[in-house]
């Protein structure tokens, strides 16, 4: 840290902060008699608090964003110019960062042709459930109008993006929801015999095979697109098994169904040796949705691409004047966002992270077995690239998820230790038991080792 706040500093930035700051996902009864953690300063994989305390961040952010690392000054410097030249033009016109940033970001993913800026993960998958729906009405009458989502997924906090969520806790009291969601079982093989007639073998197809029998069930002719994470995220780091992404795109392709995939957290490196998670399974989608590491955090940017099968059913017929997407984002006008999201790509081609994020993913998922191997409370180390997850549970046999309270005891004593960890919050009832680790794409071995050793630390002492 360059400096510490001094104290008459620190105690104006806390008392406003408690005074004021409405934070996120956060009890604030306890800042009645404690303070809240204020992040100064960051670099690299670090970040200072208001008491000049450091921790090794293995969450890149909290929420998985700062995929390169804080501190970044190319994307700082790239962010001031581009502001001095041109802040902001309503995205009816282009800017030269958003015509540069669409033609390298399509570069990276073949099949995709178009981008649409926007500001938030929730606002890109919004955007997409729009078209669902317009192409439902120019098309079809209206009728194939749902949306298929997946039971554990996120896809945003809106009430349009909740209708869509997979996950019981973070929906619970925000309801009534949007009609024409429909909900589709999870693939956490781990997970299978809590789920009537899963086999064996071939779990992967098994758990594609459900996603048509509930198309089957709502009439394909009523179903205009599925809407799936590449791992799911917050519902539990869930890599799906092998058979499940061939078998999910022949059934797109078989009931004519748009295969909307959500890279809010895999996009742009996270997974490794890919841009994107969905590239891994050798899948095309018709609309991918992105925003956390595509400019690492430096500026706000999420983008909705599609294919131009997609965008061509939006300008078939220039004289309806109802005949193009009628949407508009405020904020993705914003050329700080695709200037930060240039520099943020070629920071991962200049210094080979995809690459990196592979072998250290490979280092830590070892690291992490070897500690299943020691502490019988971790039941399924998994997860894809440094994107990963360790299940805690009661009994290996039975799979009982650990409490709650003990989960978090885990993720707090790595926190006064130094090191940031996350877990499942507010998510599936009963089975918040899933540590999550997102270290940035240039962790070494030296941070993982730190980030592992910590965890060991600390289930030795929450369950001995």
């Amino acid at each position: 840290m360059d400096g510490a706040l001094t104290q008459n500093d620190r105690s104006h930035v806390v008392d406003a902060d408690k005074a004021h700051v409405w934070h996120h996902l956060v009890q604030h009864k306890p800042f009645e008699t404690t303070d809240p953690n204020i992040i100064v300063e960051g670099k690299g994989m670090r970040v200072w608090n208001q008491t000049g305390k450091e921790h090794l961040d293995a969450v890149s952010g909290g929420v998985w964003t700062v995929n390169v690392g804080y501190g970044r000054e190319r994307i700082a410097k790239a962010v001031y110019n581009q502001l001095i030249k041109l802040n902001y033009f309503a995205g009816a016109a282009g800017s030269v960062p958003g015509a540069l940033f669409a033609e390298k970001l399509i570069s990276k993913m073949p099949g995709q042709s178009r981008v649409y800026y926007c500001n938030s993960g929730s606002e890109a998958n919004e955007k997409a459930f729009k078209m669902v729906r317009q192409i439902a009405h120019k098309r079809y009458g209206g009728k194939k109008h749902k949306i298929l989502f997946r039971d554990r997924d996120y896809h945003g906090t809106t009430i349009g993006c909740l209708s869509a969520g997979g996950q019981d806790e973070r929906n619970a009291q925000y309801g009534p929801f949007a009609p024409g969601f429909v909900r589709v079982p999870h693939c956490l093989e781990y997970r299978r015999h809590e789920q009537d007639g899963a086999p064996q073998d071939n779990y992967g197809e098994w758990a594609a095979d459900q996603i048509e029998k509930v198309i089957l069930a709502e009439g394909p002719d009523t179903v205009g697109a599925l809407c799936l994470e590449p791992v799911t995220a917050g519902g539990g780091v869930i890599a799906a098994p092998d058979g499940y992404w061939p078998r999910v795109q022949e059934i797109c392709r078989k009931y004519d169904i748009l295969l909307h995939i959500d890279e809010v957290v895999c996009g742009v490196g996270r997974t490794g040796t890919h841009w994107f998670g969905y590239q891994h399974y050798g899948v095309q989608p018709d609309m991918v949705t992105m925003a956390k590491g595509v400019a690492s955090g430096y500026a706000a940017i999420a983008c909705l691409t599609t294919t131009e099968a997609v965008f061509d059913m939006f300008k078939d017929d220039a004289d309806d004047p109802m005949n193009y997407f009628r949407d508009i984002s405020t904020f993705g006008g914003c050329t700080a966002g695709p200037a930060a999201a240039l520099e943020n790509m070629a920071i991962i081609e200049d210094e080979g992270l995809l690459e990196n994020t592979l072998v250290m993913g490979e280092y830590m998922t070892g690291k992490l077995h070897a500690l299943a191997e020691k502490h019988a409370v971790i039941g399924d180390v998994r997860g894809k690239g440094l994107f990963l997850g360790a299940e805690l549970v009661t009994d290996r046999e039975t799979r009982e998820p650990v409490e709650e309270a003990r989960v978090k005891a885990v993720v707090a004593d790595c926190m006064k230790q130094g090191v940031i960890i996350g877990a499942t919050n507010r998510s599936v009832p009963g089975k918040n038991n899933t540590l999550c680790y997102s270290p940035a794409l240039i962790a070494t071995k030296d941070d993982i080792d730190q980030i592992v050793e910590a965890t060991d630390a600390a289930l030795g002492r929450v369950f001995g």
